[in-house]
């Protein structure tokens, strides 16, 4: 498989989103609720997990088809497996129990020794970049190649 050297289109989409955070109580971001929309989450306001919302959301907006679900660890079944990460794949990560359902999702920036940095949704309840650690992740995932 070949990945493009040059940024990848949903990444231009996502970083244009910096910023865009959770409201506060008794109020609603209706750029999330927009997010949310992409998946089986429509309707639904910034207080509920929108991570994978988000990256549904920069796929559609770059033409790709993305899982159209809400849970973080549907993204394993989406595209193909990288054995290595590159800038802009999709990174699954386990949340609190390996073995369960719930994960977090976001795109690939970098790795050091211990720590890998997503850009990505509901991370500290925004669109940001932040460090997770490197022995979470459960795959990267890339788009299927056009047939």
């Amino acid at each position: 498989m070949s990945v493009v050297a040059h940024e990848p289109a949903w990444m231009s989409i996502a970083v244009t989103e910096q910023g865009v955070r959770r409201f506060g109580p008794g109020e609603s971001n209706p750029r999330i609720v927009e997010y949310n929309g992409h998946t089986n989450l429509v309707g639904y306001d910034d207080k509920i997990s929108w991570c994978s919302s988000f990256i549904n959301w920069c796929f559609g907006n770059a033409g790709i088809r993305g899982t159209g679900s809400a849970l973080a660890r549907s993204w394993l079944e989406w595209g193909q497996a990288l054995d290595q990460p590159v800038y802009g794949c999709v990174v699954v990560l386990t949340r609190d129990d390996p073995g369960g359902w719930k994960g977090h999702v976001g795109f690939y920036l970098r790795h050091d020794a211990e720590s890998v940095y997503l850009f990505g949704g509901n991370q500290l309840e925004e669109v940001r970049e932040l460090a997770y650690p490197l022995d979470s992740v459960l795959g990267y995932r890339w788009p299927e190649s056009p047939r």
